[in-house]
């Protein structure tokens, strides 16, 4: 494995561990203290249960996020609503979800008018949003970024991010187990929009880790997230190569028209891996009868998370976990791959495409 991909796994190892932390400083139930308040005055080992969940001076709290309208997307602003009402010190101001730029800062630009105490914001352009941001983080409203992120880092307090590089390592890795040992394999991907960074990422995080075994995408094509977009660029695809030994798909949402299409084409001479992990991939993974084998997580808690924290900062309380009297800067999710040996821990809390 090269140093950089090294380097990269090391930051997705703390990436998890953050997450960790993260869901430590904010549990339901505070650990119980064995041996408080010994007669010897003595100490024990045993970490005091953290108050973060006791309830606090209300906060509001907007959010603001793409249009609902595909699976993954519908299953982060359900969590985030569902995040904010397991506490009764969250005032809770979601906007309505638009794939409008324009509409999105204007949504922005209401929550600063309004004086909320934090915004949690999934931009659908983190670079067009970014002045808005920082027009919050100026006016002493703390900014949760997530997922994609804005182009000054100056714009958010917070960053909450999946790891797109990390997913095309682990897709990646997970063909060269599979196809290690075959140099000439014909390797296929179909991304998602390919000017979003996030798309850049894992692509060259997939490219990165099949060149650890001497493999290389021989083709690639580009849809846009959607079920139409997936079966639309996977026609092209299949037209275009004759033989395939392996494709991975960035999304698993477009997964469903990338399934119809080869299903259209009647191919079945490769093997599919998924990104995201959607529970009807999940189920095929289970069913043992389908060209999907694998997918790689893409967590859709990510604005959950950031529903916690923004909580944390306006309150001003830090996450109990660390040493640290301060909530960090940057969370970043873990991306494990899923197949038949592991699928059970992961389906029930997975999102439906």
């Amino acid at each position: 494995m090269s140093a950089r991909t090294t380097r990269r796994r090391f930051a997705v190892a703390a990436g998890l561990s953050a997450a960790l932390l993260l869901a430590g400083c904010t549990g339901n139930t505070p650990e119980e203290v064995e041996g408080e308040g010994n007669d010897d005055g003595g100490t024990t080992n045993e970490q005091p249960g953290s108050s973060n969940d006791e309830t606090g001076e209300t906060v509001t709290i907007g959010f603001s996020a793409p249009a609902a309208d595909h699976g993954w997307m519908a299953a982060i602003s359900n969590a985030a609503q569902e995040e904010a009402e397991k506490y009764d010190d969250i005032d809770f101001r979601p906007a309505e979800g638009t794939n409008d730029v324009s509409l999105q800062i204007a949504q922005m630009e209401t929550f600063i008018n309004d004086g909320v105490d934090a915004i949690v914001v999934l931009p659908f352009d983190g670079a067009a949003v970014t002045g808005v941001a920082l027009e919050a983080m100026a006016a002493g409203i703390p900014v949760i970024n997530v997922d994609r992120e804005f182009s000054d880092p100056n714009a958010a307090r917070v960053t909450v991010l999946g790891d797109n590089y990390g997913m095309g390592v682990s897709a990646g890795e997970y063909m060269c187990e599979r196809l290690g040992d075959q140099p000439d394999a014909v390797i296929a991907e179909i991304a998602g929009i390919d000017n979003l960074p996030l798309t850049q990422e894992r692509s060259q995080g997939f490219a990165d880790a099949l060149g650890e075994c001497g493999l290389d995408v021989s083709n690639r094509v580009a849809a846009d997230f959607t079920v139409q977009g997936g079966e639309s660029a996977t026609a092209n695809l299949l037209q275009a190569a004759p033989e395939i030994d392996a494709i991975w798909n960035h999304d698993d949402d477009q997964g469903v028209g990338v399934m119809q299409a080869i299903e259209n084409a009647g191919r079945d001479e490769f093997f599919v891996v998924g990104g995201a992990g959607s529970a009807n991939v999940m189920r095929d993974i289970q069913s043992g009868e389908s060209l999907v084998e694998a997918t790689v997580v893409y967590p859709s808690t990510q604005a959950a998370d950031g529903i916690r924290l923004a909580r944390l900062l306006a309150q001003g309380k830090a996450m109990s976990d660390l040493v640290e009297v301060e909530v960090p800067r940057l969370v970043q999710l873990y991306a494990p791959v899923v197949t038949a040996d592991n699928v059970d821990q992961y389906i029930d809390s997975a999102f439906e495409s």
